[in-house]
């Protein structure tokens, strides 16, 4: 893979970089540097970010999928939603709108029928608490409409 890999694809590395190390038992990090080829720099990073983000990121799943603790997810929703979380967290990220749709597609093709929904949800209320002022597609979210000025006085 190189630095012109799809997005996606660099994506689809790091989470199963981040699945052999759970698999492993390893830190993510320690399986990154292991390996023969070393990966691309968004790979990297993104598994660093996973790593440097986790305790928060599991704080936040866990508060955002009420009665669903982390240790009854699938494996996979629960790394592709810490790293959907580490991208969120990252001030030059980007926009919700494509992290929310990366690990939906993750999610399907890696994980159950029912992930897609699960992730999205989790991730829709991680993303309204993290980034309140971007709506959904990235964008600034529309500001409150200005409150109508009183009629003006008729002269006199």
């Amino acid at each position: 893979m190189t630095d012109t890999a799809p997005r996606h694809q660099q994506r689809e590395r790091a989470l199963s970089l981040l699945y052999e190390a759970e698999l492993k038992g390893e830190s993510p990090l320690v399986v990154v540097d292991a390996l023969p080829v070393p990966p691309d720099p968004f790979v990297r990073s993104l598994v660093a970010q996973a790593v440097a983000t986790w305790e928060e990121a599991d704080r936040r799943i866990g508060a955002a999928s009420v009665g669903w603790p982390l240790d009854r997810m699938a494996v996979i929703d629960r790394i592709v939603l810490r790293l959907a979380v580490a991208e969120l967290l990252s001030p030059d990220g980007p926009p919700v709108a494509v992290v929310i749709d990366e690990a939906v597609e993750l999610v399907k093709e890696y994980s159950t029928d029912e992930s897609g929904r699960f992730v999205n949800g989790i991730l829709s209320t991680i993303a309204a608490d993290v980034a309140p002022d971007v709506a959904p597609g990235g964008a600034p979210a529309p500001a409150d409409p200005p409150e109508a000025a009183p009629p003006a006085l008729p002269p006199g």
